[in-house]
């Protein structure tokens, strides 16, 4: 069964949305956020100030937290930035655990690393924290913080056996995708130098339902302790990441076939938002690579699909993969190496079928709950050769439930060499459409596994070349979210950055866009605490020995040869040392 027979199960998964013209969008597509626009100015009067930011002022950054709470982050600090330590981590928590019986190992673990990083063992233990960083202008992102704790040996093994296909198992068909999109045993372990960020591993359908339903009480719990949280999930979770790789595959091959024909017709170079192919010319050359006789493509590029313009861009290109048309069963593209045609779309069997569909609608349950309670959804960015699909899929949810306001947040990893270009395009996308852009800007948590994985199996390296280069490429797709915010109050985005220098360009940026931060339009990490910008903090919980992987994790992530943690451990300093001075040690948060 093909991947043709997918794109009608996305859609009565996630709804079709409405078809796209390549005319510029109408005033009446963004009635709603203009009118939101006009409303916001004549709020403008009943703003309070906007509240000015001293990234050195520690006594208004640790408000919320007691002073033993200081001395322990000092400590776990210090202790993460112990090499020797880090590296028999797990051999001296077993030796604890044994000498001391688990009761007492669960004291030293809530006194010191538990205490740190988890906020509790369940939903209700979590309630008081979630209250408390509330009053104090910080919002909570629910994150369920057990981990599988799983061998490099089982890892991998589970990996392999969950990225191919029936057919690539039978030796059929894995020469008809891209190497980056085939999995590699030496890369089956993704956890492989990558710290800042949760793996999962599929093991099956059962498992996947497992994920789903906590995400689910992660939504329920972030939505009863709170009116404006958010949740984060991974869709990797949620099925077998073999069609991540499928459909990523797919999307890729068929974007650069447009850059292909824009080449042919002279406009490579040109921003991707600003491409567009002459259709009389496509259909030419369609007919002369014998994809299809002049006959077959006479209603491919109708009026009805792509408008009265005679010309096609990379979103009405995009569209066409799962058009109802005849196209689909056309879909071919040219092998570079070969110069043959090959099969655009990859075969399932009914099995694989069933199991995508069942992965699809895990997705649909999650958002569904997550707009009845009143949660915003996360999508984590993954993986280069997971996330086109990841991205895709992550639209098809915004196109059905972004319609009063961006509930579905797609990520952004500014990283990649193609990140602006993504940008661009889904906003274009959401004017067009007339839905609310949501999007949440990282730099990337994968870049040493994704260099390596690149330079050993042979294609291109996704990854800038330099950390300056990645911060430009962040304050590049910022800069043009904020400009597309300015003009319409229904979109946001979430600055997810603990770099000072990339919050002061937002702070600036958004003092001369006349972006407020009462308009909760723009959203940030830890760095501004108490400042009166709408902050969120990562809330992560579970049973003391069920995250002890993630405590691991968590522990790399702060080790001191990481200039945040470096930083953190300044700062806390500083203030303890403020209120030994000043007589305030036995402070208390109010």
């Amino acid at each position: 069964m093909s991947l043709r027979r997918a794109f009608p199960v996305l859609r009565s998964a996630l709804s079709r949305r409405a078809p796209l013209s390549t005319a510029p969008a109408t005033r009446e597509q963004h009635a709603a956020g203009l009118e939101a626009v006009r409303g916001r100015g004549a709020a403008e009067d009943a703003r309070p100030p906007v509240p000015a930011v001293d990234f050195g002022n520690t006594q208004e950054a640790y408000r919320s937290r007691r002073s033993w709470e200081l001395v322990r982050s000092l400590l776990v600090l210090r202790l993460c930035a112990s090499p020797a330590l880090l590296a028999r981590h797990e051999q001296l928590l077993r030796l604890a655990r044994r000498l001391l019986g688990q009761r007492l190992f669960d004291r030293l673990m809530k006194m010191t690393f538990y205490g740190q990083f988890v906020a509790g063992e369940d939903q209700e233990s979590i309630r008081p924290l979630i209250q408390h960083n509330r009053a104090f202008g910080v919002g909570s992102i629910l994150d369920y913080g057990v981990e599988e704790d799983l061998t490099p040996e089982e890892a991998e093994r589970e990996e392999m056996e969950s990225c191919t296909s029936a057919s690539e198992r039978d030796g059929h068909g894995t020469s008809k995708r891209e190497k980056q999109f085939q999995a590699h045993r030496a890369f089956g372990d993704r956890r492989d130098g990558v710290v800042s960020t949760r793996t999962y591993f599929y093991a099956s359908e059962a498992k996947c339902d497992s994920h789903m339903e906590t995400f689910l009480r992660c939504i329920e719990a972030s939505g009863g302790a709170s009116e404006d949280g958010f949740s984060a999930i991974k869709l990797t979770a949620l099925g077998r990441p073999q069609f991540l790789l499928q459909f990523s595959d797919v999307l890729t091959k068929w974007r650069r076939f447009f850059h292909q024909m824009a080449a042919e017709q002279g406009k490579a170079g040109l921003a991707a938002v600003d491409t567009k192919l002459e259709v009389a010319a496509l259909q030419e050359s369609v007919v002369k690579m014998g994809i299809a006789s002049r006959m077959e493509i006479e209603n491919w590029f109708t009026v009805e699909t792509l408008g009265v313009s005679g010309t096609l861009d990379l979103l009405d290109w995009g569209s066409l993969i799962d058009s109802r048309t005849e196209l689909s069963r056309h879909l071919v593209v040219p092998n570079m190496q070969t110069g043959q045609l090959e099969p655009l779309l990859s075969r399932f069997t009914e099995e694989e079928e069933r199991q995508m569909t069942r992965m699809l609608q895990r997705m649909d349950v999650l958002a569904k709950k997550a707009s009845e309670v009143g949660v915003r959804l996360m999508v984590d960015a993954e993986q280069t050769y997971f996330q086109p699909a990841i991205s895709r899929l992550t639209l098809e949810m915004q196109r059905r439930f972004n319609v009063e306001r961006p509930l579905i947040f797609n990520t952004y990893q500014c990283y990649l060499k193609d990140t602006y270009d993504n940008v661009t395009l889904d906003v274009e996308l959401a004017r067009r459409e007339g839905w609310c852009f949501g999007a949440k800007l990282v730099r990337g948590a994968y870049m040493a596994q994704e260099r390596a994985r690149a330079l050993e199996i042979g294609y291109e390296d996704p990854i800038n070349p330099t950390y300056e280069a990645t911060n430009a490429m962040y304050h590049r797709c910022l800069n043009y979210v904020l400009e597309e915010l300015k003009h319409n109050a229904r979109a946001a985005v979430m600055v997810a950055s603990h770099n000072e220098d990339t919050v002061r360009f937002t702070l600036c940026r958004m003092e001369e866009l006349g972006l407020h931060p009462a308009d909760c339009q723009v959203y940030f990490g830890q760095l501004l605490g108490q400042a009166g910008y709408p902050v969120y903090k990562y809330v992560p919980y579970g049973p003391v020995m069920e995250v002890l992987p993630y405590l691991s994790r968590r522990a790399l992530e702060n080790s001191g040869v990481m200039k945040g943690a470096q930083r953190e451990w300044q700062l806390l300093w500083q203030e303890l040392k403020r209120r030994l001075r000043t007589g305030s040690l036995f402070h208390r948060p109010a």
